[in-house]
C-alpha cells in the first residue's frame, strides 16, 4: 500500500484563486456559447465569428429544416381532415386539363447565375388546384411559393431556405397567377427544372 501524504495549508490554492478559477471558467462558458454553440445551433452571431467560421450557416440551416418539418406535419395533420370546401365547381375545359393525371403537362427549366432571382407561375382561378414538382441541379435555392393578382391580392404559400427539391400542391386562393421564386444564393450556376399538371390554364416566365 502506498503512503500518501497529506498536503499542507500552504499547497492548497486560496479563495482568490479558487475565485479567479471560477471567473476564467465562466467567462470561457460564456465565450464558447456566444461565438459556437449560438451560431451553430440558432444561427444567433452577436459577434460576426460564426459566420466566419461557417457556423451560422449550419444554424440557419437547422432552423430551416425545423420549419419544414413542422410545416410537413400541419400540412399531413390538414390533409388527414376532410378539407371545408374542397369541390371546385367545374370551369369549360377543366375535365380535360385534369384528364392525363398521371403525366406531367408542362415543363419548364431556367438557369440562376449566383445572386440572380426568377419567378415562374401558374394562371389559375380561384379554388382550382395544380400538382407540381421542382428540383435544383448544381446547388441550392430559397424559394418563395405564393401568389398575386396583380394588382390588391396578395399571398404566401410557403417559403424555404437552401431546398434542392420540392413537390407538392397549390389551392388558388384568388383568380391570379400563383408559383414559385426562388434565388441562387450559391457561387455557382444552378438549374432549375419545375413540373406542373392539373387545373390551371397556363404555366409562364414572369420577367
Amino acid at each position: 500500500m502506498y503512503n500518501v501524504s497529506k498536503p499542507t495549508l500552504d499547497e492548497l490554492p486560496t479563495s482568490r484563486q479558487l475565485l479567479r478559477s471560477t471567473l476564467v471558467a465562466f467567462v470561457a462558458a460564456i465565450a464558447i456559447l456566444v461565438t459556437i454553440v449560438l451560431p451553430a445551433e440558432y444561427a444567433i452571431d452577436p459577434t460576426g465569428l460564426g459566420r466566419i467560421l461557417g457556423l451560422t450557416e449550419m444554424g440557419e440551416i437547422k432552423a430551416q429544416l425545423a420549419d419544414e418539418a413542422a410545416a410537413d406535419a400541419a400540412r399531413n395533420a390538414a390533409n388527414a381532415a376532410p378539407a371545408a370546401g374542397a369541390a371546385v365547381a367545374a370551369q369549360p375545359g377543366a375535365a380535360s386539363r385534369v384528364a392525363d393525371a398521371s403525366a406531367w403537362r408542362d415543363e419548364m427549366q431556367v438557369v440562376l447565375a449566383p445572386g440572380q432571382g426568377t419567378e415562374i407561375k401558374l394562371s389559375m382561378r380561384a379554388g382550382e388546384q395544380a400538382q407540381f414538382s421542382w428540383i435544383a441541379e448544381g446547388g441550392v435555392v430559397n424559394f418563395d411559393l405564393h401568389g398575386d393578382d396583380g394588382g390588391e391580392q396578395s399571398i404566401s404559400y410557403e417559403k424555404g431556405r437552401a431546398a434542392a427539391a420540392k413537390d407538392g400542391s397549390i389551392e388558388a386562393a384568388f383568380d391570379g397567377n400563383h408559383g414559385w421564386f426562388w434565388r441562387n444564393r450559391g457561387d455557382a450556376d444552378v438549374t432549375v427544372t419545375v413540373r406542373a399538371r392539373g387545373q390551371y390554364m397556363e404555366m409562364k416566365r414572369v420577367p
